[in-house]
């Protein structure tokens, strides 16, 4: 059992080495960044991507559309990196076929915000390297993971992902008490 916990702490450390915000690279990762106007009001609902074990990012960036390294809503601001070793087959062969098998599969899709979207192509690849020995991902449970789970990728990131909640909200409290005052 030792030797398993070794080697899980060995590949995560050697992943975690070669994440990359500058370059874009985040192997192992989900990576997620906020949709203008959409996350300013909800600001844990944003796009969502998944990575190669190399950090190449695919993202279900529209209708029959899997992007490549070209996220829809621009650079990842929060990244979540995953353990490979919990993979089922194990290995980064297995990761980047199920990663490859569910973009495939979302080019030939409609997306829908609510309920065939780019957290949907995630799931679907994580269930299909039957992840943490589950098949049960899904649009919510990457959602809320995500969120609490997420790493932002800078100061500035941070700020891009809730300022502009924090504004929205100052601006709502300021009328509210101005119109209850006068």
């Amino acid at each position: 059992m030792a030797d398993v916990e070794k080697e899980t702490m060995r590949n995560y450390h050697l992943a975690s080495e070669k994440i990359d915000p500058g370059a874009g690279r985040f192997p192992y990762c989900i990576v997620w960044t906020p949709i203008p106007v959409l996350s300013w009001l909800l600001p844990f609902i944003g796009h969502m991507g998944i990575c190669t074990s190399t950090g190449i990012i695919r993202d279900f960036a529209g209708p029959y559309y899997v992007s490549e390294d070209n996220m829809a809503f621009g650079k990842p601001t929060k990244y979540w990196m995953l353990d490979v070793s919990k993979v089922y087959s194990s290995g980064s062969n297995a990761w980047d076929t199920a990663v490859h098998d569910a973009s495939e599969e979302y080019k030939h899709r409609m997306h829908n915000l609510c309920c065939d979207n780019c957290h949907s192509h995630v799931a679907m690849a994580l269930n299909l390297m039957r992840y943490e020995n589950s098949t049960s991902w899904n649009m919510v449970n990457l959602c809320l993971l995500a969120l609490i789970r997420g790493k932002h990728v800078s100061c500035a990131a941070f700020l891009k992902t809730w300022l502009p909640f924090l504004v929205l909200v100052v601006l709502a409290v300021t009328l509210t008490l101005a119109i209850t005052l006068s």
